[in-house]
């Protein structure tokens, strides 16, 4: 077939760009320094967690390398991150990279720039880090180099513990409703709670109740969300690998037994105020809250006497579980520098960096390598042997889950759902918070 001049002319002009792009490929080195190290430019994070521990990381390493003064973290309010990310990328002034945990993941998950299981293979992720960390791996790639965990453990006032002859927390459920509750528990002949045990049951003043929903799941056997493709999720919350047993369905029904006057379990209700700020003021024996606020709350009341412990698990689990949120660093695709992002999240990731980090924020290093070395902090023991045990999952923006789990939780404390109707609308709400 003849060509005609015009297109005889295009052709040659894609030839031409083809032989271009393949020698400056050819020929492309990274920019590096006087001394042959590659160079990382300006670099700027965002995250939500307190400004000190990351701006303390980068100054060590800016100590051994010059480079990281141009690296900055800036830290974010959590009740707005998500909007400003989102506005900063419109407006052309995003960050390079993120701090996030998973939780926030489902919903910046377009707009990261994943590690191809080229460069970090699943075998090497499932070696070097604790088992839960691997939620950052999705079908088509790593979407965060994880650094540290901050497992969900039970705090216990060792005052009131020890009064009543407890100076132990309790290590089963089992052990906590038949033992613990009926000793600890004080009501009024009326049934008025004047001093809680255990808060669960609501929803809006329980501190960490997404945490502790979560933790109840995944000691069922909940299989969470799965990704199958990158914008597939499926959700299998309610299923487990015993086809008898309904996570979800299990995990509301024994939660929001605590919050029902006629029950045996019941050690609260939605007048409390929270039960963070209960456990400070000696108004609650036990309290569900991360690894990290150990620190904050012997602050918040230097004359509280605690301690803290692995959360309950079944007394016929054969596997231990508790819920956490796991941070890793993230490049955006937005990024002007992703060579320069590369490389400093592979350097703060680094063994000794992570640790520090991780030790900042009172969490624990995700390396199996860290957890194994143990720790010797006062609270640092118990959040490092709860790393291995921890784990998350791919839940949707936070503010959906929330008010999804208050009106499961108050559907079923109402009475206007049954269980298994209220477990059916959560599922049903949850599903369409992935499209």
């Amino acid at each position: 077939m003849k060509l005609r001049p015009f297109e005889l002319t295009l052709i040659v002009i894609f030839i031409v760009l083809i032989i271009l792009s393949l020698f400056f490929m050819a020929t492309y080195k990274a920019k590096k320094d006087n001394n042959g190290l590659p160079v990382i430019g300006t670099i700027t994070i965002w995250g939500t967690l307190p400004k000190e521990g990351m701006v303390q990381a980068i100054k060590d390493v800016t100590e051994a390398d010059e480079q990281y003064k141009n690296v900055t973290y800036k830290e974010i309010n959590p009740d707005t991150f998500d909007t400003d990310i989102v506005n900063a990328l419109a407006d052309g002034k995003g960050p390079d990279m993120v701090l996030i945990s998973q939780e926030r993941l489902v919903s910046l998950r377009s707009k990261i720039k994943p590690i191809s299981y080229d460069s970090l293979s699943k075998r090497d992720i499932q070696t070097s880090f604790v088992d839960g960390a691997q939620v950052f791996a999705l079908s088509d790639g790593m979407y965060a180099r994880p650094l540290m965990v901050d497992p969900l453990i039970m705090y216990w006032n060792k005052n009131i513990l020890a009064t009543d002859n407890l100076l132990e927390a309790p290590a089963t459920w089992e052990s906590l409703i038949n033992d613990y509750l009926p000793t600890l528990i004080r009501r009024n002949p009326d049934r008025s709670i004047t001093r809680s045990v255990v808060a669960l049951g609501e929803y809006q003043n329980i501190h960490n109740a997404f945490g502790i929903i979560s933790m109840l799941l995944l000691q069922a056997g909940s299989q969470g969300v799965t990704n199958d493709s990158e914008n597939f999720y499926q959700i299998k919350l309610n299923r487990s690998a015993d086809a008898t047993i309904q996570p979800l369905k299990v995990s509301a029904d024994f939660y929001t037994r605590f919050s029902k006057p006629s029950n045996s379990l019941y050690s609260w209700n939605r007048s409390f105020s929270s039960d963070r700020d209960r456990f400070l003021s000696e108004d609650l024996a036990i309290y569900f809250g991360y690894g990290s606020e150990a620190t904050e709350l012997a602050k918040q009341n230097p004359n509280l006497s605690f301690d803290i412990a692995e959360v309950p698990q079944g007394a016929s689990a054969t596997v231990r579980r508790t819920y956490g949120r796991f941070y890793g660093l993230a490049a955006l695709k937005t990024s002007k520098n992703l060579a320069g992002a590369s490389l400093v999240m592979n350097d703060l990731a680094s063994k000794d960096i992570a640790e520090k980090i991780a030790r900042s924020y009172s969490m624990a290093p995700v390396l199996r390598s860290s957890v194994s070395s143990g720790s010797s902090d006062t609270y640092g023991r118990v959040v490092y042997k709860s790393a291995g045990i921890t784990y998350g999952w791919l839940s949707p923006k936070r503010d959906a889950a929330n008010s999804i789990f208050t009106t499961m939780t108050q559907d079923i404390n109402e009475n206007r759902r049954d269980i298994g109707g209220a477990v059916s609308d959560a599922l049903g709400r949850l599903e369409l918070e992935y499209n």
